[in-house]
């Protein structure tokens, strides 16, 4: 099935046109030229295009910008794309020099991305198609950026093991000798590779998932699952005994959950990894949650905060005692957001420590610690040990319960900075929260300074997107005209075919007004204080989220998934 689909795919884009008419049109070479070139061609028995490059006439990255013109596809500039390692590791290298082409990635719908000199080698794409079980799409390259990834794929040939299964005993055997294996061994170079390949996609966790045997990779890249590569059932229980190595956990426990970590360090930097192994009916998972610090945190500026936004946060943050607070579900950036905080209160003059778990910056001049539970150290009674140390700003990664939300508040109130993290749907909601975990109202009120709101939402890819007209009102105008904004496009090489890169940051700012203390020693509801906070002047998420697509940012789309 996925060889006579590619085969239709491939044959649609036939040329229309000869390929020298494509280079003139495309202006890269003039009408004399290029019939000179094809008298030269005809001659000698060479390729015309071939015969410009040797004359210096033609620039190769031309050629293949021209080739792709003629067939209807894409060309892809690896100077600028990262391959996919799975995707590299795919087919034995030497179905790949034979037929001259090499997978570099993969579309959301799983089919494989092939690049490709010339795209009418139908050959080709019908045997890799056949190889791996999944649809073909070719794209272009030039012929020197396939030759070095021919020699790259070579570097890492016999990461995949697709040999038959071996019998249990054989597999416990293996996996037992594996902690005395070398570091240049296939299963610790894949496993190294895959995390590798994650952390260049920008992925927050890597999930391997049982599957007939198999395990089934995936990447959650901007919030977003996506399928990467199968693993066969000859390695999945050495990739499983790996991750466990790694993480400093039993190989033998395959009936009981395990938590554990592991650190990498990839390109100079030091990656830290928390893992979670899970046993289901279909066999053993894993999944790897990466922390990623990279150089320093970002500003609130960077992370997407508009000014008046980023003004009421830096008020609050000026007046040095208080509580001010980031709140949203999983995964929506609280952390980042505190941590962009604390380096803008950060100076020689301020003693700053924080309790988190985990801690995924190192920050300068700030004493960090560590949550470790099987040693005592919670948020709780770390909580505690910063208090006796009286620091001006405390950071606590997330109010879990009510001890420490108890304790994070009452240091609020005798002259500490406070920052943490709450869980909540809204800012508005989060005095309900506090006063649901057992906290007085009363305190609620007085230690509250600022509240954060926020959601991430996926930037659109700029070099796919396309222009829409919708009603102004559908982006927040009062306007009865229409306004033209952008949406996802196809997708493209840039952005992993799925129409967006990267994320920004939706932010609710709610500065607690003395008429705000009021409503929340009164207990009244969350919608009552979103009231109120908005009457004075607080811009909701979804208000937010509406200006990054008038923006251009991000999609209407996209904001209806994340806010609703």
């Amino acid at each position: 099935m996925a060889t006579s689909t590619q085969t239709q795919d491939t044959r649609r884009v036939r040329p229309g046109r000869l390929l020298g008419d494509v280079i003139v049109e495309l202006g890269f070479c003039d009408r004399e030229t290029v019939e000179e070139a094809v008298r030269e061609a005809r001659a000698s028995g060479r390729p015309m295009g071939q015969l410009l490059l040797e004359q210096h006439r033609l620039r190769d990255h031309q050629l293949g910008i021209a080739i792709a013109e003629r067939f209807g596809l894409k060309f892809v500039d690896l100077k600028t794309v990262e391959p996919d390692l799975i995707a590299l590791s795919i087919i034995p290298e030497t179905a790949m020099l034979r037929l001259d082409a090499v997978p570099i990635g993969f579309r959301d719908d799983g089919s494989l991305i092939v690049a490709m000199v010339d795209p009418r080698n139908l050959l080709a794409t019908d045997d890799i198609a056949m190889l791996t079980n999944r649809n073909v799409t070719a794209v272009v390259v030039t012929r020197s950026d396939l030759d070095a990834l021919l020699a790259r794929s070579g570097r890492l040939g016999g990461l995949i093991d697709n040999e038959e299964p071996e019998p249990e005993e054989a597999v416990a055997a293996r996996e037992a000798a594996l902690e005395q294996a070398a570091d240049d061994g296939p299963t610790v170079k894949l496993v190294r590779s895959i995390i590798g390949q994650a952390i260049g996609q920008g992925a927050s966790d890597i999930h391997f998932d049982p599957d007939d045997g198999e395990l089934l990779v995936r990447y959650r890249v901007d919030g977003m699952m996506r399928d990467v590569t199968r693993i066969p059932a000859r390695q999945s229980a050495r990739v499983i005994s790996r991750i466990k190595i790694l993480s400093d956990l039993d190989i033998s426990e395959r009936r009981a959950s395990q938590d554990g970590r592991m650190s990498l360090t990839l390109d100079g930097r030091r990656i830290d990894i928390r893992v979670v192994t899970v046993p289901l009916v279909a066999g053993e998972s894993a999944v790897l949650r990466v922390l990623d610090p990279g150089d320093t945190p970002l500003s609130l500026g960077e992370l997407g905060m508009d000014d008046a936004d980023r003004a009421r946060v830096e008020a609050a943050l000026r007046r040095g005692h208080g509580a001010i607070l980031a709140t949203g579900p999983t995964g929506s950036g609280k952390s980042t957001t505190l941590y962009a905080s604390v380096v803008l209160v950060s100076t020689p003059e301020k003693t700053i420590m924080t309790i988190e778990d985990p801690v995924e910056y190192r920050l300068a001049r700030v004493k960090q610690i560590q949550v470790f539970e099987r040693a005592g150290v919670t948020f709780t009674s770390g909580l505690r040990s910063i208090v006796r140390a009286d620091p001006d700003v405390i950071m606590v990664g997330e109010m879990r319960d009510r001890d420490s939300a108890k304790i994070a508040i009452e240091a609020a109130l005798t002259g500490h900075l406070m920052l943490s993290s709450l869980h909540t749907n809204s800012a508005p909601a989060a005095a309900a929260r506090l006063v649901d975990m057992g906290i007085e109202p009363y305190l609620v009120a007085s230690s509250l300074e600022c509240v954060v709101g926020q959601r991430l939402v996926r930037r659109l890819c700029r070099e796919c997107r396309r222009a829409v007209t919708v009603p102004g009102s559908d982006v927040g105008l009062d306007s009865a005209g229409e306004v033209t904004v952008s949406e996802a496009g196809e997708g493209c090489m840039h952005c992993s075919e799925t129409g967006y890169r990267g994320r920004a940051g939706l932010y609710e700012v709610m500065t607690v007004t003395e008429e705000i203390r009021s409503l929340i020693v009164a207990r009244a509801t969350a919608s009552e204080i979103s009231r109120l906070a908005e009457a004075q002047g607080m811009r909701t998420l979804r208000d937010a989220g509406l200006a990054k697509v008038r923006a251009g940012e991000t999609s209407l789309a996209e904001v209806g998934r994340v806010v609703g």
